[in-house]
């Protein structure tokens, strides 16, 4: 058990170095209009770039975690991120600027997939739900990026801010990767290879579309909130990178809280507060009068974005006929599709119908994951191993 512990403390600073690069590249965003001279629309095609990076990269590091363990491909795409955000921000045109996106976009989304099988393996030497309470140590990383990196930006400069970020991921990634559990070879996974990577079972799939539904708004608010904020609401540099700030600390707090939430109301109920918690913070911020309440609204919707991935990712661990790594695979890639694909397209529509709209517009879709909720009753199937 001491070991346990140990490994659920290891694989929770990874989730936190993840968040942080993920929190320090927001604000780095609107610097790229700038420096390079691009379009909402041209930016859309960068994140775009980044997304199918990590998206298509997810196959592959399914087929690695398969054949090494979670603890092996963990470490090694944890060093990888180190450089990336340097390699982004130092990038000198567009030719260069486009491939390292996708070069981060790829390590970021393998080492994601990768703490999120041994955060399975640390629920199942644990025997209880730890799920929650990474991904709010993912938010707390995010948080922090945003938050001094939106400082260190704005006094010190981008070029600093990408280095100091690249420096503390190493060491964090370094202190902690030896304490990760050792998992087993998922080869029970791997047979049919085609079927653990694409199955076949619906269910699975819608679970991984409701995935992506939550994550379209948290990407949003990650690579537009930004722009939104300055452009619209007449934010200055700091408070423009508080958006995804001020959200990213919000799920962190409540993630914390969320794996008791869950045990006390249900994996269902849970969801379906969180879907209308989520979609009135994302009206308010749509229709907030000035910045101060656009932030506050993202804040809020943060409360309730929280806890809506961890149930829907501990709903595939636990869903029925499948083995855990192959359901967890696909609702992954599907899922985070949301987060690094489909922002890609906010900017071109962001400059047809504006940023209200849009933000309007993603509420929506928080309300149809809403009524899907009753999908995700496995979730409380969990089992010690």
């Amino acid at each position: 058990m001491q070991q346990a512990k140990a490994g659920r403390w290891a694989v929770a600073a990874m989730f936190a170095t993840n968040g942080f690069i993920m929190g320090a590249w927001a604000p780095q965003i609107p610097l790229l209009l700038t420096r390079h001279g691009i379009s909402n629309t041209t930016l859309g095609l960068l994140i775009l770039a980044l997304g199918l990076g990590a998206v298509g990269a997810m196959l592959f590091a399914g087929r690695l975690i398969q054949t090494h363990g979670s603890r092996s491909i963990a470490r090694a795409f944890g060093l990888a991120c180190v450089p990336t955000l340097p390699l982004v921000v130092f990038a000198p045109n567009l030719w260069l600027l486009a491939p390292a996106m996708a070069l981060m976009g790829a390590v970021i989304g393998c080492m994601d997939v990768a703490i999120n099988a041994n955060a399975i393996e640390v629920e199942r030497r644990m025997g209880r739900a730890i799920m929650s309470s990474s991904h709010g140590f993912w938010s707390l990383g995010g948080f922090t990026g945003g938050l001094a990196g939106s400082y260190v930006i704005a006094y010190w400069g981008a070029e600093t801010q990408a280095m100091i970020v690249a420096a503390i991921a190493l060491v964090t990634v370094l202190l902690a990767s030896p304490n990760l559990l050792a998992d087993a070879v998922h080869a029970s996974d791997s047979k049919p290879e085609r079927h653990a990577l694409l199955p076949r079972d619906a269910g699975l799939w819608i679970l991984g579309f409701m995935a992506l539904f939550c994550m379209v708004p948290e990407g949003a608010v990650l690579d537009w909130a930004a722009i939104y904020l300055g452009r619209e609401l007449g934010a200055d540099l700091f408070r423009s990178g508080l958006g995804f700030a001020g959200f990213a600390g919000a799920m962190a707090v409540m993630r914390f809280a969320g794996d008791r939430l869950r045990n006390r109301f249900g994996a269902v109920k849970t969801l379906q507060i969180s879907g209308l918690i989520s979609a009135a913070g994302l009206l308010g911020g749509a229709f907030a009068p000035n910045d101060i309440t656009a932030i506050a609204s993202f804040t809020f919707a943060g409360l309730g974005v929280a806890n809506m991935v961890p149930i829907l990712f501990s709903a595939a661990g636990n869903h029925p006929g499948m083995a855990a790594g192959a359901a967890i695979s696909t609702v992954t890639m599907v899922g985070y599709a949301g987060i690094l694909v489909a922002p890609s397209s906010i900017g071109f529509i962001a400059d047809h119908i504006g940023f209200r709209a849009t933000y309007a517009a993603l509420a929506g879709v928080l309300l149809v994951v809403t009524a899907l909720a009753p999908r995700v009753k496995a979730a409380d199937n969990l089992t010690p191993h």
